[in-house]
């Protein structure tokens, strides 16, 4: 584990401009810098890098980040390895934290020792798969190379109940079980989860390995073993292979979801380097919504069987909320004796390649479904259809999409689209709250904040030191944005900011659930030109006008609470405290304008 005084200390001392210029000829533009995009295909340039910033942006495709972002799309290197290369080029020795530490800060402490646990765990896994000449003629027998697997960190647990012991000397280590890497029976006996399969290790956004997927060699079952769920590792949230797909993702702007580990490695080394696979659990909103951020298209690819159609079917309907207008999904069924890997070693690539080109739209997908189930030439089929259609089309949040799917639906049961929408209750969709860092919103959408905090965020985004002069009622302010300064704030406190600009701060949040919302206010902030004078100004007439707001709503709560309910004691002496106070605001506005 890196610690993070060290990657922000890192920061400070490199220049983004250095670091993207290595790779990228760029050329001055004003403040900026300026190139064609790496990672898409444009004549004209739209990738920018601000060295004011510490940002680089392309307003063709959207591709944006901090220099260790930089490294990790362009050179698909994990997140530790980004912060390696760029300490190599300072001839900076990189530490690790291996010890727990005292203080305050148990949460922290914590993680730090399971990702420790988990990383000395993988690197085992990956010494022993050397030393099992079964598990190297495996791999060769699925036609993959030495270069894939390590590629893919993938390795071997031994065939025995304790193998781990070689790794973890303190084998009785609480973190061994609360890792998910050993299990403890009801005898108070410990052995390991692992045993004698291919180990895939699951790698998270700050290139961390929080879980593994086990695969047995032969016959067994389950096929596949995976972590189970640890204050590391949520199923739900995590994709195997996103890491690594990543800059294959950004150029082909697709990303395409299938159902194993090894059919992810597979396509890999084929040349299909934009897959990834859900792990052991079906699709859920948080994974399409983190697909629908990687690129324009996802694309699921199931088997042609009944389980399949079955999985492909709850991955519609958690498409559904997350879909918004110009983003699509769509489905690939493969013929029911091939999955992907043995499909692709089959036909080839360019087959396979053809088949995602032609996989079915979400809309198509789910009028065949939904027909399927209705007899279309009776009334009572086509009003079955209507009925089948109502939960789920209520359900999708793109205005235009909702639109060309209501009126196939109007066609298919021989209706009008404005009765279809009547019948399903349909209300007029108005662009929906944007999505904040906490992933797909349960229960409604966010409630919209002052544009005031709004703007006080995109101020201390470029002045992250300025966040330890917020008044406290500023940052308890009930919004992701008064949460977001809350701990920008914090880190300031405590000297995890000392200095640096936005990109410093993007990779302070980078992997918390702060970072896609972040990311989102960057890109807004990134257009506007600074002037530190201006924000200053701006920075405080907003504190003063929010303060304001804050003291305005408390005084009307209360006046509202003493004409309804009455006042205590306390409250009658707040009450009373601001009148004083609104009282004095008038007096001197008046004072001012004589």
């Amino acid at each position: 584990m890196i610690p993070q005084s060290f990657i922000q200390d890192l920061l400070t001392r490199i220049d983004i401009v250095d670091v993207v210029e290595r790779y990228v000829p760029l050329k001055k533009a004003g403040a900026n810098y300026q190139a064609c995009c790496p990672f898409h295909s444009e004549k004209s340039p739209s990738f920018t890098v601000s060295p004011s910033k510490q940002f680089y942006h392309c307003f063709g495709c959207g591709a944006h980040g901090s220099a260790i972002g930089f490294l990790m799309e362009y050179s698909g290197l994990a997140y530790p390895d980004a912060i390696r290369d760029l300490a190599a080029r300072l001839g900076i020795p990189v530490p690790e934290e291996r010890q727990h530490h005292a203080g305050d800060g148990h949460k922290v402490e914590k993680f730090t020792s399971l990702t420790d646990v988990m990383a000395r765990a993988a690197k085992f896994y990956r010494e022993q798969l050397k030393l099992s000449a079964a598990a190297i003629d495996y791999l060769k027998q699925r036609g993959l190379t030495g270069e894939i697997a390590a590629r893919f960190g993938i390795g071997y647990a031994p065939d025995g109940w304790n193998g781990l012991k070689q790794a973890f000397p303190n084998y009785d280590a609480a973190e061994l079980e609360e890792a998910g890497l050993v299990i403890v029976n009801e005898a108070g006996s410990r052995y390991d989860r692992f045993r004698d399969r291919v180990m895939f290790p699951i790698i998270d956004g700050k290139g961390n390995v929080v879980g593994f997927g086990g695969r047995v060699m032969g016959v067994g079952e389950p096929k596949y073993l995976n972590s189970p769920e640890t204050p590391l590792f949520e199923k739900g949230r995590e994709l195997y292979g996103l890491p690594q797909a990543r800059p294959t993702i950004r150029a082909r702007d697709t990303v395409i979801v299938v159902e194993g580990y090894m059919d992810v490695v597979a396509l890999a080394q084929f040349g299909v380097g934009n897959a990834v696979a859900t792990l052991g659990t079906a699709t859920t909103p948080n994974h399409v919504h983190k697909l629908l951020r990687q690129a324009e298209k996802v694309v699921f690819c199931f088997d042609g069987d009944n389980a399949g159609r079955k999985a492909a079917w709850r991955a519609l309907e958690a498409s559904l909320e997350q879909m918004v207008d110009g983003k699509s999904a769509a489905f690939l069924f493969l013929p029911k004796e091939h999955d992907p890997d043995s499909y692709v070693r089959e036909f080839g690539v360019e087959a396979f390649d053809a088949q995602v080109k032609e996989a079915m739209p979400l809309t198509d997908f789910l009028l065949q479904e939904l027909r399927s189930r209705s007899d279309l030439s009776s009334a009572e089929g086509r009003s079955r259809l209507i009925f089948d259609a109502k939960p789920l089309i209520s359900r999708l949040q793109a205005p235009l999409l909702r639109l060309q799917l209501t009126k196939a639906l109007a066609t298919a049961a021989q209706m009008e689209a404005r009765e279809v929408e009547a019948a399903c209750g349909l209300q007029p969709l108005v662009a929906p709250a944007r999505q904040t860092s906490k992933g797909p919103a349960r229960g409604g959408p966010r409630r919209a904040p002052p544009p005031k905090l709004r703007r006080l965020l995109k101020i201390v985004l470029e002045k992250p030191t300025w966040s330890a002069n917020l008044p406290v009622e500023v940052l308890n302010m009930d919004a992701t944005e008064g949460e977001i300064l809350r701990d920008l704030a914090d880190a300031v406190d405590h000297g995890e900011l000392p200095k640096g600009g936005m990109g410093m701060v993007l990779e302070h949040f980078r992997g918390s659930r702060h970072e896609s919302f972040l990311l989102e206010i960057a890109q807004e902030v990134f257009s506007e030109k600074t002037d530190e004078d201006v924000l200053e100004k701006e920075f405080n007439d907003h504190v003063d006008a929010l303060r304001q707001d804050l003291t305005t709503q408390e005084f009307n709560a209360l006046s509202t609470k003493a004409r309804e309910s009455g006042l205590n004691e306390e409250e009658k002496r707040r009450y009373t405290e601001l009148l004083a106070q609104k009282h004095r605001v008038k007096t001197s506005a008046l004072a001012g304008s004589l």
